[in-house]
């Protein structure tokens, strides 16, 4: 055994050897969403605070795979009070300034979040808002003390002024005509005019800030009422992403924008300049997992003649903090068919993927967790690593993170090995790493799956991990030829079960994952990048960190 360990060993040293001597080598290909080797998932960590975003990454996101944060507007925005005193969560789209500084933070505390974040691995996406800036309320001070006049369309703190916005001034009420979507103010909204110079500049300038503050790109709202030939221009007048973040030379932001279907905009219109939310994920999710359409309807799942995005252009997502409010999809009320239908999104390979994280609301306005002096309350961590004091921490529910070790673990695959019962049972692989079953008929699955796996015993994720050489869960046999004898009861939260390889029972975990790490964590040395590590001390740091989790036994 102690051989074996030891072979294991080399194997990894020679590996981390190579990256941190060659550089960017095979496995430590970057790619357009600029996150770390081997990740791939977004999570939007919804109206926090900037210092606790810091945080997460360090003692959860980080460890646990995740790719990066979607944060929530970092541009100033309008203070407003409902009629009982709160403060609504969509006040933060709502801008009255570029300046840094909102209920989740500033300045500081936004570099704060970013350099600790990138350290470990997670990027940063900034959700940014510039089709437009505040409507008219009685109230007119902002997070960082501008204010403005609404009924003159001044703007001091930018500065804009009337001539900047759209006019006649119109409100949107005919979504198949697509120049009122772009040229009229949604929701009441003033409704910047891109064409103008002075206000692609201010928009370039601000985004260009975040970049130069270490994010990885941005999530773009509202763009369904922009002009795609309007946005290409302020995309490509872009700063590359700071090398001072690790970043590679030459990286470009990634940028996601925000495109409903229906009407005469569409989201393919989007799709040259930037990848685009697919929303019909959303209602699609809504009506396979909640029995309304059969899950044997997913086996074309991201195919054309379903009207959907090609992969490579989609942000894809169960929830986000709009459709959890307006329109009856699922959410975290819904927990059980909430985490199957999350389940897929993360094993299939359609698109990018993004989950949500949220805070408990009972009301459509509600603002997140917040004390007397209107701070936002941080989420309080209990022992079994859950969320109290008003958040949820979807991110933090076991079979969801699992399943982002899931994704981690196939990725680069294709779906393959499809099985359905022609109805609500269905079953596939990602290739030779990963292999998953559904099950929501409420009848036992009983049968032999080709799994494509390579043999060997496997802990299923989902009703347990593996913990040493023992799985605290289900353990599936995979015989020489791929093949698994699988039940699944499709009762009660027995309604998927996944295995992959790493989840081996009785086996070492991969290396490739460490060794991917420290070929990102080279970049910093290598490169110049970062006040970090020489090149000899991270090397020496890594392999004492190795030790420590691979320890050769007596």
């Amino acid at each position: 055994m102690r051989n074996i360990f030891t072979v294991v060993k080399v194997m990894a040293f020679l590996t981390i050897f190579l990256c941190l001597v060659f550089g960017t080598i095979g496995s430590c290909e970057v790619t357009k969403t600029n996150q770390w080797p081997n990740r791939s998932v977004i999570v939007q960590l919804f109206e926090w605070k900037w210092l606790d975003i810091a945080e997460e990454c360090e003692r959860f996101l980080g460890p646990k795979g995740y790719g990066g944060v979607q944060t929530s507007p970092a541009s100033e925005n309008l203070i407003i009070h409902l009629n009982d005193g709160q403060r609504p969560w969509y006040e933060r789209y709502q801008v009255i300034s570029y300046k840094l500084k909102t209920r989740s933070g500033d300045a500081n505390d936004f570099l704060n979040m970013t350099t600790r974040c990138n350290r470990v691995g997670v990027r940063i996406y900034v959700d940014v808002v510039f089709n437009h800036m505040t409507g008219d309320h009685e109230a007119n001070a902002g997070t960082a003390g501008s204010t403005a006049n609404f009924s003159t369309f001044s703007y001091p703190a930018v500065p804009y002024k009337k001539k900047h916005f759209h006019h006649p001034v119109c409100d949107i009420n005919n979504y198949d005509n697509a120049t009122e979507v772009r040229d009229c103010q949604l929701v009441g909204l003033k409704d910047l005019n891109q064409t103008m110079p002075l206000v692609r500049q201010k928009i370039v300038e601000y985004l260009n800030k975040l970049i130069n503050l270490g994010v990885a790109g941005f999530r773009v709202d509202a763009a369904k009422h922009m002009w795609p030939e309007d946005l290409k221009p302020i995309y490509d007048s872009l700063n590359n992403l700071n090398i001072q973040h690790g970043f590679d030379q030459n990286a470009r932001p990634y940028i996601y924008q925000e495109v409903a279907h229906g009407g005469a905009v569409k989201p393919s219109d989007y799709k040259d300049i930037g990848d685009v939310t697919e929303f019909f994920v959303v209602s699609e999710m809504f009506n396979v997992f909640n029995g309304h359409k059969p899950l044997k309807n997913l086996k074309s799942w991201g195919s054309p003649s379903l009207g959907m995005l090609p992969s490579e252009n989609a942000l894809v997502f169960v929830d986000n903090h709009d459709t959890q409010r307006n329109t009856g999809g699922l959410n975290y009320k819904t927990a059980r068919n909430y985490k199957v239908a999350t389940a897929f999104l993360l094993a299939h390979s359609y698109g990018q993927p993004r989950i949500m994280s949220s805070y408990h609301f009972d009301r459509n306005d509600q603002g997140p967790p917040n004390d007397r002096n209107e701070d936002i309350q941080p989420p309080l961590i209990n022992e079994d690593g859950s969320c109290e004091g008003g958040w949820v921490c979807e991110h933090r529910w076991p079979s969801i993170y699992k399943m982002v070790n899931f994704r981690n673990a196939v990725r680069d695959t294709k779906v393959e090995n499809w099985w359905d019962n022609g109805n609500n049972q269905i079953a596939f692989s990602r290739g030779i790493k990963g292999f998953i079953v559904f099950n929501t008929e409420g009848k036992k699955l009983d049968r032999i799956f080709q799994t494509g796996l390579p043999s060997g015993k496997y802990c299923d994720i989902i009703s347990g991990q593996r913990q040493g050489q023992i799985c605290s869960g289900t353990t599936i046999n995979v015989s020489n030829t791929g093949l698994a004898s699988i039940k699944l009861s499709g009762i009660g939260d027995e309604l998927h079960l996944a295995i992959h390889i790493g989840e081996e029972v009785g086996q070492m975990s991969r290396t490739v994952g460490l060794a991917q790490m420290v070929c990102e964590r080279s970049r910093y040395s290598d490169l110049g990048r970062a006040k970090g590590l020489k090149r000899s001390q991270d090397f020496t740091e890594v392999l004492g960190g190795f030790e420590s989790v691979f320890p050769i036994p007596n």
